[in-house]
């Protein structure tokens, strides 16, 4: 089996989640460059993982598993949920994280798209998100 495709699509990701938390690490937030791609990867990983199991259709004591890749997808959004949440914290009136966790659960979205070959998807999101970034920073100094 070629697994070229599949070896694109995770180094797509891992340049996406660069992309994105390449801002994040930049202002040095709690989550930063590093676990955006971590992030980004490992959720096209679990794509890819579960589309496999999907094709070679998997056997368990002589029984077909069901292995649904679109459940998959929702197990990386609850779980990346964890993760993002452990980025905010709040102080009285104030709370800080909230974007970094937003970009956290972006990033798993792209990878869960590369991961279902939606690339022009997940380029778009992609440059959005880091717009969407930039245009903080912009904010601020003006």
């Amino acid at each position: 089996m070629d697994y070229t495709f599949d070896i694109l699509k995770l180094l797509a990701a891992a340049a996406a989640g660069a992309l994105v938390g390449w801002d994040r690490e930049i202002r040095d937030r709690p989550a930063g460059l590093r676990t955006h791609m971590l992030v980004c990867l490992t959720s096209t990983l679990l794509i890819i993982a579960a589309q496999m199991g999907v094709a070679d259709n998997i056997m368990v004591g002589g029984t077909p598993v069901n292995a649904d890749p679109a459940r998959m997808a929702a197990g990386v959004v609850m779980g990346v949920g964890f993760l993002g949440a452990g980025t905010v914290f709040r102080r009285q009136d104030f709370v800080k994280g909230l974007t970094t966790a937003a970009s956290i659960w972006a990033v798993a979205a792209i990878g869960i798209a590369i991961g279902f070959g939606a690339w022009i998807h997940a380029l778009a999101v992609s440059g959005l998100a880091m717009l969407i970034l930039l245009s903080g920073r912009l904010r601020k100094r003006g």
